[in-house]
C-alpha cells in the first residue's frame, strides 16, 4: 500500500503518555517559577550584584543615560523585561497546547503530519529562551559577559544571603527550561518516527481498522481491530447451509426446538 502521509500512527502508544505525564509536570513547574520572578522579582537585583562582583555591566547605566539627558543604551536580552514576559507566555501557551494535545490523542486526531511543526515550533521558542537566560552582556567594555553569572558561577559566589536565593531561583528555572527543551526535542522525535515508512504502509487495510496498539513489528495475518470473531465456516447442513453461522444462531435453533407451536406448523 503507499505511504500515507496523513493518516498515520504513532509508535508507541505508552511512550506518548509518558511524554504527556512528564510535560505536564515540567509545565507547572515552569508556571510556577515564571509567575514568581513576574515581573522583576530578581532580575534587576542579579544584573546589580553580578555587576558588583565585576561580572556584568552596571544596571545604572540607564538612569546614568537619562541624567545626562542622553537615550537609554539597549538593555542586554539577559536583564531585559521582554525575557521574564517572554519565559511567562511559553509556560501558558505549554499549558494550552498540552491540553489541547491530550484532548486530540484520546479522540485519535493528534496526527503526526499536524504535530510535526509545532514540536519543530516549540524546539524553536524553547532554545530562544534558554539563549536569552544565558546570554550575553557587552553593555559595559569594561565587563563583558558571555554567560550570565547566575548560570556559569555557583550561587556561594554571592556573599549576601538573598542574593545566592535569587540565584538559585534563577538556576532552577534555567534548569527547568532545560529539561522541558529535552522533552520537545523527544516529542520532536518520536513525530519524525511516526512519519517515517513504515510497515503499516505495506499492508493492505483499511485506516480504521488499524490496532493502535498493535506494534510495528506485528505480522500482516495477525487478528485485527474490527475483524468478526463470530463468522466461522462449519459444514453445511439443511439449516446453515444457506446462512451463516453464529453463537445467535445455534439459540434460535435451539428455542425452535423448545417452541411446540413453531413444530406444529413446521
Amino acid at each position: 500500500m503507499a505511504y500515507r502521509i496523513l493518516k498515520r500512527k504513532w509508535p508507541s502508544t505508552a511512550a506518548m503518555w509518558i511524554m504527556i505525564i512528564v510535560e505536564l509536570a515540567l509545565t507547572v513547574t515552569l508556571l510556577v517559577l515564571t509567575a514568581l520572578a513576574q515581573p522583576d522579582t530578581y532580575r534587576t537585583k542579579l544584573w546589580q550584584a553580578g555587576y558588583e562582583l565585576g561580572f556584568n555591566s552596571n544596571p545604572s547605566v540607564i538612569a546614568f543615560a537619562y541624567a545626562n539627558g542622553k537615550s537609554p543604551p539597549t538593555i542586554p536580552f539577559v536583564w531585559s523585561r521582554t525575557l521574564t514576559d517572554y519565559n511567562v507566555a511559553i509556560a501558558i501557551i505549554s499549558l494550552f497546547f498540552l491540553i489541547t494535545r491530550l484532548i486530540a490523542f484520546i479522540m485519535d486526531f493528534w496526527l503526526p503530519i499536524i504535530v510535526l511543526p509545532i514540536n519543530i515550533a516549540f524546539v524553536g521558542l524553547y532554545a530562544a529562551s534558554l539563549g536569552g537566560q544565558a546570554g550575553p552582556d557587552y553593555l559595559d567594555p569594561n565587563h563583558p559577559s558571555r554567560v550570565a553569572w547566575y548560570v556559569a558561577k555557583p550561587c556561594s559566589v554571592a556573599k549576601n544571603q538573598q542574593i545566592q536565593s535569587y540565584c538559585t531561583s534563577a538556576k532552577g528555572t534555567f534548569a527547568a527550561f532545560s529539561l522541558m527543551f529535552i522533552v520537545t526535542l523527544v516529542n520532536l522525535g518520536l513525530t519524525i518516527w511516526a512519519m517515517l515508512p513504515n510497515e503499516r504502509d505495506k499492508r493492505d487495510w483499511d485506516s480504521d481498522d488499524e490496532d493502535d496498539d498493535e506494534p510495528l513489528g506485528a505480522g500482516a495475518g495477525g487478528n485485527r481491530k474490527g475483524s468478526s470473531w463470530e463468522m466461522h465456516s462449519i459444514p453445511p447442513t439443511p439449516r446453515t447451509g444457506l446462512m451463516p453461522y453464529t453463537p445467535r444462531t445455534t439459540a434460535f435453533n435451539t428455542l425452535d426446538r423448545k417452541n411446540p407451536a413453531r413444530q406444529g406448523y413446521a
